[in-house]
């Protein structure tokens, strides 16, 4: 198996989203704690903002969650060396496990806190993961300076960050609580274009949702939602058909992706938004604002991730991908 119950259901007190100026214009802007309107963020490269963004978003939610420092910082972001969360954790000087899962570091950042709080190794574990259009696009693709013509399978890396804290501490401001944690396996299908990310993580999102149902016996209806990172509108219908052929079907009501809430379609991103920070500022705006309303009380989190670089693709590999779920339930009344 590949499941794990958390038996102690580590809480979930804070969560904190912060984002860039388009996306504080897409559907989910009013559900962010901050919108940094310069997407420099005051700094004097894109990567360095990036950080800042990370940095912000973790004080953020430790603040929120009245916590002066965690027991340990887990996350990461998609540049190289996860240099962003590397020098996040330079400024909060706190233990620091970087993590790299590409856009499915939230869920491997949450998932892995988790655990160590339910095992009774740390109290509170900071969980956060960023993303910058413009760093992104710097590493991955083109400079924007160089003017290149997006294809209609592209996707809009999210400037933005998240952060949540999970604990073992007893809190009249826990949100919900993570009860079980599904490893992904890397699947690779053979897509090797780079700028169609929704095709490659797809199967690997399908491999960990069939596993999850699999081994606790539940079902896509057990769940008020089942939310993916960021597949856009191409990996999203994807899964739809992948899981249908597998006799599983997801209610098209009942599973969102985050690439496709967190922009509008009047925004011109084509197939979606992606990266680090699509997952995090999603859930740690928009999903735990549902869950403080009530409208939720359990949902599956699968944040997906293209396991690639540029070496990668310039040597001719196609793109493996993985995804990681995550179950947060709230029992509460």
């Amino acid at each position: 198996m590949s499941t794990i119950e958390l038996r102690t259901r580590p809480a979930i007190i804070a969560g904190a989203a912060i984002a860039g100026r388009k996306e504080g214009e897409g559907p989910l802007g009013a559900f962010y704690d901050a919108v940094i309107e310069d997407d420099l963020f005051g700094e004097d490269s894109w990567e360095k903002a990036e950080s800042r963004f990370y940095l912000t978003a973790c004080e953020t939610c430790l603040r929120k969650a009245g916590i002066p420092s965690p027991d340990v910082l887990l996350g990461g972001d998609l540049l190289n060396q996860i240099m962003s969360a590397s020098l996040a954790a330079r400024s909060l000087k706190v233990p620091f496990l970087g993590l790299y899962g590409a856009c499915s570091t939230m869920a491997e950042s949450l998932a892995i806190g988790a655990m160590l709080v339910d095992g009774g190794h740390m109290t509170t574990a900071l969980c956060a993961a960023s993303s910058h259009f413009c760093s992104a696009e710097r590493q991955y693709r083109f400079p924007l300076e160089y003017g290149s013509q997006r294809t209609p399978t592209a996707q809009w890396t999210v400037t933005g960050a998240g952060a949540t804290c999970v604990s073992a501490l007893q809190s009249p401001h826990t949100i919900a609580r993570v009860t079980h944690v599904t490893v992904g396996q890397v699947v690779d299908m053979g897509i090797s274009d780079a700028n169609n990310m929704g095709a490659a993580m797809a199967p690997a999102a399908a491999s960990t949702l069939t596993r999850h149902f699999t081994d606790t016996g539940r079902t896509a209806s057990d769940y008020d939602l089942i939310i993916t990172g960021d597949l856009g509108q191409v990996g999203h219908d994807v899964l739809l058909q992948l899981m249908a052929e597998r006799g599983k079907p997801l209610d098209a009501a009942k599973y969102v992706d985050c690439g496709l809430l967190v922009f509008g379609p009047e925004q011109d991103v084509h197939a979606g938004g992606s990266g680090c920070g699509c997952s995090a500022i999603t859930l740690n705006g928009y999903i735990w604002n549902q869950f403080r309303k009530g409208a939720l009380r359990r949902v599956l989190f699968m944040a997906t991730g293209a396991l690639l670089s540029t070496t990668s693709s310039q040597q001719g590999e196609t793109i493996p991908g993985v995804a990681h779920a995550v179950a947060i339930e709230n029992d509460a009344p």
